[in-house]
């Protein structure tokens, strides 16, 4: 059996933008990702809300993929692909990241998981509509987050390239909800998983 593991943010965790719940079994790109590839997979779900990738989160070890991410690769074991899905939090206006330590930060977490992983996806961060500004997350990000959001793909693409990892760009295809300008509806989930099923069947 092939063990793939989903590491990332909301996104990755199923919040739901209408209501602020989880997307159930039904609904979620990860829980879709096992149906569609059903025997022969086990889909392992580790997404959290407000995660970070590269700064430090004041909520703690767990939403601090810097942190956190190193202890995860120390226990697993036997897993064939990482999904990579984080970056997102760290657009937040507080944190004021430059695009030189998203590339730094970026570069360690990967460069660490390829010791573990035989096969890494890595998906950039959405890009974040206007709608971010009037949603309930606009006292998180605003028109920098946007603008950065817009150009760090450019950094991940690069990191793939280098790391001879898969890049998997949802911004391709989907959009986040109006409702917030960040998350993805029931929708984008499911497009998001019949699009990622169909990569992970060619590799």
């Amino acid at each position: 059996m092939k063990k793939i593991l989903c590491y990332g943010d909301s996104n990755t965790y199923g919040y739901n933008p209408a209501d602020s719940s989880r997307f159930d079994e039904e609904t979620r790109w990860t829980a879709l990702l096992q149906n569609n590839l059903a025997d022969g997979y086990e889909v392992i779900e580790e997404g959290a809300c407000d995660r970070t990738a590269f700064v430090d989160n004041d909520k703690g070890f767990l939403f601090s993929a810097q942190r956190h991410f190193p202890k995860l690769l120390a226990k697993t074991n036997s897993v064939d692909i990482l999904v990579f899905a984080l970056g997102t939090n760290d657009m937040q206006f507080k944190y004021d990241i430059s695009f030189g330590a998203v590339e730094r930060g970026l570069e360690n977490l990967i460069s660490s998981a390829k010791s573990k992983f035989k096969k890494i996806i890595i998906i950039p961060p959405v890009v974040l509509s206007d709608n971010v500004l009037s949603g309930f997350f606009n006292f998180q990000f605003d028109g920098t987050s946007i603008v950065k959001s817009k150009k760090i793909g450019k950094i991940y693409r690069h990191i793939a390239r280098v790391y001879d990892c898969k890049i998997f760009d949802i911004n391709k295809f989907a959009q986040p909800s109006d409702a917030d300008g960040l998350h993805y509806d029931s929708a984008a989930h499911k497009l998001i998983a019949d699009k990622l099923s169909e990569l992970i069947r060619n590799i």
